[in-house]
This record gives C-alpha cells, sequence and structure tokens, in this order.
C-alpha cells in the first residue's frame, strides 16, 4: 500500500475534491438512491465555490492525499451545544478497507476533543449498511430516524447517528 497523508483541504482543491466526491458518488450510491437524486446532491454539496466558502468560514476538510492526488476526505464543523457534525466521510473505492475512514474519523475526533468538544454527530443514509457498520465499529450509535425534503422532489432518509466523547 502506498503511504498518504492526513492534511487539510486547500481552497485550490475544491475542483479536486468535487471530481472524486462525484467519483464515489456515483460509484456508490446507485441500488441506494436514485441516479437522478446522485446528481442533485452532488450538484449542492460539491459546488467548489461553495467548498471555498465553507473553508473560508472555518469548517474543516480533512484530505487523504498520495502523490497522484486527493483519495479520502471528511467534512466537518461545530454546532451549538458542544457537538461537532461529520458532516462528510468519503474513501476513493480503490482505497476503501484501509482504515483510512477510521483515520479520518479519529482526526476529526481529537480536534473535537481538543476543543473540548461533547459529542460528534452524524447522518447516513438508512440504506447504506456498509457506512452504518463502520460507523458502529467506530463507536457512533443511532439516535434517531430522520426523513427530510430536500427539494427537486428528493428526500434524505437517514439515521442520526452520534457518538460521545
Amino acid at each position: 500500500m502506498s503511504e498518504y497523508s492526513l492534511t487539510h483541504l486547500m481552497p485550490d482543491e475544491a475542483e479536486a475534491l468535487a471530481a472524486l466526491a462525484a467519483l464515489i458518488w456515483r460509484a456508490h450510491y446507485p441500488g441506494i438512491i436514485s441516479p437522478e437524486q446522485i446528481e442533485y446532491m452532488l450538484a449542492r454539496r460539491y459546488h467548489p465555490p461553495l467548498i471555498r466558502q465553507q473553508l473560508a468560514r472555518g469548517d474543516h476538510w480533512d484530505v487523504a492525499r498520495v502523490e497522484d492526488g486527493l483519495i479520502a476526505f471528511a467534512h466537518s464543523y461545530h454546532l451549538e451545544g458542544g457537538g461537532v457534525k461529520l458532516d462528510k466521510l468519503y474513501v476513493h473505492p480503490d482505497w476503501q478497507r484501509r482504515g483510512l475512514g477510521h483515520a479520518l474519523v479519529e482526526r476529526v475526533e481529537a480536534r473535537a476533543r481538543a476543543q473540548g468538544r461533547s459529542h460528534l454527530v452524524l447522518r447516513v443514509n438508512r440504506h447504506n449498511r456498509t457506512a452504518i457498520a463502520a460507523y458502529r465499529k467506530y463507536g457512533f450509535v443511532v439516535a434517531r430516524e430522520i426523513e427530510e425534503d430536500i427539494g427537486g422532489g428528493f428526500v434524505m432518509d437517514d439515521y442520526v447517528m452520534i457518538k460521545p466523547l
């Protein structure tokens, strides 16, 4: 296995991150959500100017990289009430099951602990069994179910999972 490094995303890498997200989503989500919803969500969650705006406001975009470029990422930000939202966690299909997701969660968790935060929270599609199993392994528990209309005729059907720190 090639060595990778964990670092912060740079604003000029927003396009590369959006391309990585598109590759991962198009490989992973068919069968969980429709192709139309995949494209709808990619356009709204991974628009490079939005990523740069999130970086500018202080959100954390942690990335794993190799010489060839980005291979994984996690996006997190502070919540009111002492929590940290792990909003996104994705690993390139060729790099899955090598500990990258866990390493990124640990990085987010370590930063949250150092800042005195009380818990991590995330949302995961209720039909995304692979991700749910990984999150359980990392210490997250299902707190509740949520269904949210996200526009465009699409709904997010998620579990909210929490990990106390």
